[in-house]
């Protein structure tokens, strides 16, 4: 056995369900990463914009000068399922979060693989090699090197598609500063005329060059975005509290994909459906203890309660008022009390209407009475 192969077989034995190789020459759609950006649509998102950043995304060298080959790998996460709605789910207010945040976060499980697989590479060749390993966190266009490694196709709603194995994944690479046998690109667009991601994303932020605008996206607003929603979008994102899997749960090829999941990313440690009349309750330690194994640590307690607040409002259940009105009397985050002071606005009934009077005689913080004030303007 060869040692490209072997390093695949390693990598499969390690949990990857993906594993390919490509070499470190310059990546072509540079300029089209280059125009998304010249058009602002990263939002806050201002370390994509850097000039490191923006350098070493078409040139791999740049990150690691010894580079050779770079071995893309892909993670298989549990595929998104939709909740039903019944009287009971009603009364218990489900909020809906990505389906790769359902396990345990995978910038805590997958350092860890890519540290091991390194550790095998060296130990086939008997001495320390130039690497570097990224999942997610560095200056890469991972689904171009993704792409580039025979692994699939950047589908219209710009995730990697394999024809055998659908869009759920999360990607790593491992520069190496060893020549390996690369893999023949994916070459073949399997999107056809198919436009139902671009359809049925609920805030359509999916663009026709295969790009989105991220200031639209559910998973940005829900997760990138520190400050606040703008209104006019909240509307838009129904019960979803930490990213969006719409554009995937429509794609033909998830519906016929292997069904293999990755037992780390599965459903065993955080609800699928978080229960947002407990959640919207937690305090700085509580949501830290709860969630400290989780991707849902990044948003922190105000971002995860910001979008609490803005679900609530916009299942728009009665059972939400006292909760509701609790955190917009007392709870200590401005972000948190402007965006419980809509949901309460959105809810619209007389016992919502009063809580909202009955904090605007107290208020001071302008964010929060400018939002008190859109609300009760309502009536």
């Amino acid at each position: 056995m060869n040692l490209t192969q072997a390093i695949k077989e390693q990598a499969h034995h390690l949990g990857f369900s993906l594993a390919g190789v490509t070499t470190s020459d310059p990546l072509p759609h540079k300029r089209v990463f280059e125009t998304w950006l010249e058009q602002g649509r990263q939002g806050e998102m201002t370390y994509l914009n850097t000039t490191r950043s923006r350098s070493c995304r078409a040139n791999p060298d740049k990150i690691l000068p010894e580079c050779r080959s770079i071995l893309v790998l892909g993670a298989r996460y549990p595929a998104a399922f939709s909740v039903e709605n019944n009287d009971s789910h009603d009364k218990l207010l489900h909020g809906r979060i990505a389906s790769y945040a359902w396990g345990e976060d995978y910038h805590d499980i997958l350092p860890r693989r890519l540290k091991t697989l390194v550790r095998f590479i060296e130990a086939r060749i008997g001495h320390p090699i130039p690497n570097r390993w990224y999942t997610d966190t560095g200056p890469l266009l991972e689904r171009e090197l993704a792409q580039r490694a025979g692994l699939g196709w950047i589908g219209k709603n710009t995730c990697l598609i394999n024809p055998y194995k659908g869009s759920y994944f999360l990607l790593a690479e491992i520069l190496l500063g060893i020549e390996l046998e690369p893999d023949p690109p994916f070459t073949a667009d399997r999107c056809g005329t198919c436009m139902r991601c671009i359809s049925a994303c609920p805030t359509g932020c999916i663009l026709p060059d295969r790009t989105l605008d991220a200031r639209r996206c559910i998973s940005y607003l829900t997760i990138e975005l520190k400050g606040s929603i703008p209104s006019e979008l909240r509307i838009l994102m129904d019960g979803r509290i930490f990213g969006c899997d719409v554009c995937q749960q429509v794609c033909p090829w998830n519906r016929f994909a292997v069904l293999e999941v990755d037992p780390a990313f599965d459903s065993h440690l955080v609800r699928s459906d978080p229960l947002l009349l407990e959640d919207i309750e937690l305090q700085p330690g509580d949501f830290n203890k709860k969630y400290r194994h989780s991707p849902l640590k990044r948003l922190k307690r105000r971002g995860y309660l910001r979008n609490i607040a803005v679900a609530l409002g916009n299942l728009a259940s009665p059972h939400a008022i006292a909760p509701l009105t609790q955190v917009l009397l007392f709870d200590r985050e401005g972000l948190v009390r402007a965006h419980a002071a809509w949901a309460l606005g959105q809810i619209g009934t007389s016992a919502a209407r009063h809580a909202l009077e009955r904090a605007a005689v107290h208020e001071n913080e302008a964010q929060v009475k400018l939002e008190i004030q859109s609300s009760l303007a309502k009536w």
